[in-house]
């Protein structure tokens, strides 16, 4: 078994997303949201990232460039939020926010009980944050 099959994988679905510049957004991901890089799969050319599997607050989410060659064209983010309920949300708002994120939806108390609020990252991607009160 190499080594790349040893790897732990969260069980459930694991967002896959094709970015510009994954090695940037990796690198975002890290500063933002507090990832973890599990494998890195640069290209051959040495610039672009053919496979990225990060780990964020328990869960996975791999990312590569756009290689429209082989079948992951970059396209216009389509309607989706990635979303991370976590404990402390205004901490994890405050460093997404601080490294850069754009805020899209205020972070505030919600009707349904969670504090929440949502960003975009540099590379197009919606992320929502929440935590739910004690």
């Amino acid at each position: 078994m190499s080594d790349q099959q040893k790897v732990p994988l969260n069980s459930g679905v694991i967002p896959h997303i094709v970015v510009s510049d994954a090695s940037a957004a990796a690198e975002f991901y890290k500063r933002a949201f507090g990832a973890e890089e599990v494998l890195r799969m640069p290209a051959q050319d040495g610039k672009k990232l053919m496979h990225c599997h990060l780990s964020i607050n328990g869960g996975s989410l791999m990312l590569c460039d756009a290689f429209p060659e082989f079948g992951y064209p970059l396209q216009a983010p389509q309607s989706f939020t990635l979303h991370l309920h976590v404990a402390d949300v205004d901490a994890w708002w405050d460093r997404a926010v601080a490294a850069g994120a754009e805020v899209v939806m205020k972070l505030e108390q919600q009707f349904w009980g969670d504090r929440y609020g949502q960003v975009r990252d540099p590379f197009g991607v919606t992320w929502s944050l929440a935590s739910t009160p004690a």
